[in-house]
């Protein structure tokens, strides 16, 4: 970049400072800062000219700094929040975030924050954005909550129940619900997250005709698609896709016979294989499907039940292994399973027969046994897997899946679901909606 090394004096609040146009310029063309550049990085303002900013000089001093070493020091008498307030007006809290976490390692993670829900009843999902943000979903209600841990307006349903929420990105929630008998509804709809205002409806058409649907599990792809599995009262069950740019269907995977897509409970984009995992659960069905579906060819190129071998049509012994979860490890050609027992088994995706592999790594690990365990969850990021027992959450990592540490808090009871997202991990607990952030702390400043 040609930067001149002009010096440049900003009255902040009453309070004089003087920095360079170097240091300015690292905050980025869409921060504050970055209007006072021309298009070759050359300061377009008189070097002797002072410019006014009637902002907090002390927040002001705090975030020069972080410029100038790339380092964050909050002293104890600035209140974060007010810190982020006045970084989001700069266009520097993506600087915050970087300078406060470091790089997410499930073996580094540590206790940040625990904040208790606003709902009666207990929680059914949470799920991380892609920022640091998070929403907790519980009956008809979505309580949506920024990087900054404040609470939003909420997603309000009206009565729908909902079935599954994710971010399509920072700025917009998508819900999938139930359909209301009789009253229409249910569906898939996008939501303004900071107002919880609609944005749009996803419909689902069956021979031309719109049809209510009740949607289901949600996944996006690399290339702007929404994936919810649905259930309509014609042939409408199956795994719909929607284009994210301009919210049309654009393709339907239609149910077929002895396979149950459209009561998935998890759909996963797996982007190296370019297909989606769609995965239908134990007690939702009594018996566990798994396959991955290519809506390029219109097929599904690889099945596994845990009753029945698809390449032999052999007969399976569930051994009283239900699954309770799935999840695919895009990176290692295979899929984790948990079942109600906290075993956990693997599937080779190389594999044509899909013979499952079980361990039990994960009795290994034994937290306090809560009042009414929850059913284990599994999430994988980076090369490491990670899965909920009960009030802990254990990582495992290498080739042999080690245990290698495990996250827990005695308050709030057993986790029903957890989520990672924004260099995060939120684990929501079973008793009023309690949930925890965990994060990995920043490098130590030699």
């Amino acid at each position: 970049m040609g930067i001149q090394k002009d010096r440049v004096k900003f009255n902040v609040g009453g309070k004089i400072f003087e920095t360079t146009a170097t240091t300015l310029a690292i905050a980025g063309r869409n921060s504050f800062f970055g209007a006072m550049f021309d298009e070759d990085w050359n300061l377009q303002t008189d070097n002797s000219e002072e410019r006014f900013i009637d902002r907090n000089p002390d927040c002001f001093a705090i975030l020069l700094d972080l410029l100038r070493t790339g380092e964050l020091y909050i002293p104890q008498n600035i209140p974060e929040k007010l810190l982020y307030r006045e970084a989001q007006f700069y266009g520097l809290l993506d600087h915050v975030r970087a300078a406060k976490w470091g790089q997410f390692d499930g073996n580094r993670l540590r206790f940040s924050l625990s904040i208790a829900g606003q709902a009666p009843g207990d929680g059914t999902a949470i799920r991380a954005g892609p920022d640091g943000s998070c929403c907790v979903a519980h009956g008809s209600m979505v309580h949506v909550y920024d990087w900054m841990l404040e609470e939003h307006p909420p997603i309000n349903l009206d009565y729908q129940r909902v079935n599954d929420v994710g971010w399509m990105d920072p700025k917009t929630i998508i819900v999938s619900a139930c359909e209301r008998l009789g009253r229409g509804g249910g569906g898939m709809a996008l939501f303004k997250a900071s107002t919880g205002e609609l944005k749009h409806r996803f419909q689902v058409s069956h021979e031309d005709q719109v049809k209510s649907y009740t949607g289901g599990a949600l996944s996006f792809s690399s290339d702007y698609k929404i994936f919810s599995s649905c259930k309509g009262r014609s042939n409408e069950y199956g795994i719909g896709v929607w284009d994210q740019i301009t919210g049309k269907q654009i393709d339907f995977y239609y149910e077929p016979l002895g396979w149950s897509l459209g009561d998935a409970d998890r759909l996963q984009w797996l982007h190296g294989a370019n297909c989606l995992l769609v995965a239908t659960l134990f007690p939702r069905k009594d018996n566990c499907y798994i396959s991955l579906l290519d809506f390029r060819e219109k097929s599904m190129v690889w099945a596994w039940s845990d009753i029945v071998t698809p390449a032999t049509n052999e007969r399976r012994t569930t051994d009283e292994r239900r699954v309770r979860d799935a999840i695919a490890m895009d990176e290692t050609s295979s899929i984790c399973v948990v079942n109600e027992y906290e075993d956990l088994g693997f599937i080779d995706l190389r594999s044509t027969a899909g013979s499952l592999r079980w361990c039990s790594r994960s009795r290994l690990m034994k937290g306090k046994m809560p009042e009414e365990p929850c059913y284990p969850k599994l999430a994988w990021h980076e090369g490491q897997l990670f899965s909920s027992m009960n009030d802990s959450i254990s990582v495992f990592c290498g080739p042999d899946w080690v245990l290698t540490s495990t996250l827990r808090r005695s308050y709030g009871g057993s986790i029903c679901d957890f989520t990672i997202g924004g260099d995060r991990l939120f684990a929501l607990h079973s008793e009023e909606n309690v949930f925890d952030i965990w994060e990995t702390p920043p490098p130590p400043i030699a």
